[in-house]
């Protein structure tokens, strides 16, 4: 099926994201040799601040490194709640856990995703939840991870030019 998605279709985008489960499983594999003959800028890595998801991403660092898969960064997802109420952020979890792998594979750290229940209501709903909620603390977080993204990819368009 992944072949199939990646090579039938005529893809005619900017970005193409795909999402792939924790670790590194036949997904990854497949997902890269059908990727080969594509021009791609890196992944991004997304771990929870738990040390057992920290522990799965660090192979999939490893994995990367070995295929020459280009890390742009790290972001640490459900790092904190944000109270539907007041909109305080509490750590309900670990924290900090991306960004310390992040500085121990010396790549960069993109930024902290808290839990907001508003997010998970936006999205099934079929709501753009960046315009309904642009002043939240997700909406910033990923206005932050774009920006730093967007610096890598020009970055790497210097480097080749």
């Amino acid at each position: 099926m992944i072949k199939q998605l990646l090579t039938s279709i005529a893809w005619d985008v900017d970005y193409l994201i795909i999402d792939t489960p924790p670790g590194t499983s036949d997904e990854h594999i497949s997902v890269m040799e059908n990727m080969r003959s594509a021009s791609v800028l890196g992944a991004v890595l997304v771990t929870t601040p738990q040390m057992v998801a920290v522990a799965d991403v660090t192979r999939e660092i490893s994995f990367c490194r070995r295929t020459g898969i280009n890390i742009l960064g790290i972001i640490e997802n459900m790092s904190g709640f944000v109270c539907p109420n007041c909109s305080e952020c509490s750590n309900i979890f670990a924290t900090g856990g991306g960004e310390q792998l992040a500085d121990r594979a010396k790549v960069p750290f993109l930024g902290r995703v808290p839990i907001d229940p508003s997010l998970v209501r936006c999205t099934e709903e079929g709501l753009n939840y960046l315009d309904k909620f642009a002043n939240s603390p997700v909406s910033q977080v990923y206005h932050s991870v774009v920006n730093k993204l967007l610096g890598n990819e020009a970055q790497e368009m210097e480097v080749e030019n």
